[in-house]
């Protein structure tokens, strides 16, 4: 398999306010838009909000965001009326990471990655 492009789809139940929460709250900002459906860019990859779901969120699937700053972001989201469903803390693997939720309930993993965590090692021989 060839993999030229991905992107993970979120089926919302109000895709108005779904969209506005990833555009406005989240400030992603948007590589298309069409009748039924907006594709905002997510780091390397992107987020499709399209049609209409009705089965709502699963806890076997979450959106992991990398950010710069955890604490900024939270704090940021805060003032945007966001509280996180679970607040930033270093877990086992090393990795710091907050937990908040779309207008569904999806899980959105926001983690940093700190300046010494083996994912920052720079493996290219010397």
């Amino acid at each position: 398999m060839d993999v030229l492009s991905s992107r993970v789809l979120v089926h919302p139940t109000d895709p108005a306010v779904t969209t506005a929460f990833y555009r406005d709250t989240l400030g992603l900002a948007i590589y298309r838009e069409f009748p039924g459906g907006t594709v905002f860019f997510l780091g390397q990859g992107f987020l499709e909000v399209v049609g209409r779901g009705s089965a709502g969120p699963t806890p076997d699937v979450a959106l992991w965001l990398q950010v710069r700053d955890l604490a900024a972001t939270v704090a940021e989201l805060r003032a945007k009326g966001v509280e996180p469903d679970r607040e930033p803390r270093r877990e086992p693997w090393g990795l710091d990471e907050a937990w908040i939720s779309d207008p569904d309930g999806t899980r959105i993993v926001l983690v940093e990655i700190p300046a010494d965590h083996p994912l920052r090692t720079d493996v290219r021989t010397a």
